[in-house]
This record gives C-alpha cells, structure tokens and sequence, in this order.
C-alpha cells in the first residue's frame, strides 16, 4: 500500500467499521477521514493521525509512511 488513504482504508476494514464509527471512536470528522481515504489531502495534521491511529491500533508511523507496527485482525475477524 503506498498512500496514507489506503492504509487508512485497510486499517479501518480490519477493524469491521464503517467511516462514521471510525470517526464517532477517532474524535476525525467523517468528512476528514474520507478525504483522506480518497487521496484527497497531501498529508493528514499530526494530531488527526494520531487520533485515527490509536482508535485503529496502529502505529502513526504506519498510517503515515507504512513503517512501524500495522492492522491486527479484531478476534480473528479479517474484513479485508
């Protein structure tokens, strides 16, 4: 995966949630995190990715540069 919108996107399907229960547990505005699941910003405000990545187990490293720890399964689930 090479952009931020596609870890994003990867790591949120992991986790079973859909844009709107990511960003009622994430605190990030639907409308954010689909613009940046869509490419549609260069880079995400550092407070925004931390916030995305605790509510999604990641890294921020991860989210960001794909460096760092990434998705678990949720309970053996994988919705990918």
């Amino acid at each position: 995966m090479s952009t931020v919108g596609q870890r994003l996107r990867s790591a949120r399907l992991r986790r079973v949630l859909n844009q709107e229960e990511l960003a009622a547990q994430s605190g990030v505005p639907v409308v954010t995190i689909s613009r940046i699941e869509n490419d549609h910003r260069e880079m995400p405000r550092s407070g925004t990715v931390r916030k995305l990545a605790t509510a999604l187990a990641v890294s921020p490293g991860w989210l960001l540069f794909g460096e760092g720890e990434g998705p678990a399964l949720v309970e053996g689930k994988d919705a990918a």
